[in-house]
């Protein structure tokens, strides 16, 4: 998953991003109002963390920016303020959920595994295209029933694929995704080709049928019939 934490208190933001990376999600960072309105702008999120109290903007008015660009990317409001007033104003700007600081870790990754279940797979924990399964919370890919041996990036690689089927994703959507805008500083995308030869072998070893197929000139599709 792709995050974009947005918070002014730069400790805190640090620990979210270290702990949001150790968990295996790619993690952008902002500290303030105006650059992260510029991120939106520029990029695409499966989820952001948002601070309400920035020192530059509200940060409840960043949430319409983001909705009217990318409607399907989830919304989680940090906020020191716990009155019902700023958490109904919270969730009336389109957010998904309200977490009032401080918080545990280990509850702030709980609501997030919530929110991207019930944006992306209904609330689903598994999810199934033909004869390849991914068991999203065990992070596990199996193929006609037989776990394959995918790393890190390549299961997000082909959970990104599952979750855009039949639509075409250009190598660099792809490399924007996996590792965020610090793919903007690479020459070439010949690692992303690397990456889904590698998902392809694994499949087709276990008798899966590769559905990765290449568009020429534009990108790849994850074809389900």
């Amino acid at each position: 998953m792709k995050i974009l934490v947005v918070e002014d208190e730069v400790p805190l933001l640090e620990s979210l991003s270290s702990f949001i990376r150790q968990e295996g999600h790619t993690c952008e960072i902002s500290s303030g109002y105006l650059d992260a309105s510029q991120k939106i702008d520029l990029y695409n999120y499966d989820l952001l963390i948002l601070d309400v109290g920035l020192p530059d903007g509200n940060g409840l008015d960043l949430i319409p920016q983001l909705k009217s660009r990318c409607p399907e990317t989830g919304v989680l409001i940090l906020s020191a303020k716990s009155s019902m007033d700023d958490k109904v104003a919270g969730l009336d700007s389109g957010a998904d959920d309200y977490l009032g600081k401080p918080f545990h870790l280990a509850e702030l990754n709980a609501r997030i595994r919530a929110i991207y279940r019930r944006r992306f797979f209904s609330g689903r924990e598994k999810l199934e295209f033909g004869n390849i399964e991914l068991r999203l919370s065990e992070k596990i890919a199996l193929v006609n029933n037989e776990p394959i041996e995918l790393t890190r990036k390549e299961f997000e690689l082909l959970e990104f694929f599952l979750t855009n089927p039949n639509r075409v994703l250009s190598k660099e959507s792809i490399a924007e995704h996996l590792w965020g805008d610090a793919i903007d500083s690479s020459d070439s995308f010949d690692f992303v080709y690397s990456h889904i030869k590698n998902i392809r072998k694994k499949i087709c070893e276990k008798g899966g049928i590769d559905c990765i197929k290449t568009i020429y000139g534009l990108g790849y599709k994850y074809l389900v019939e």
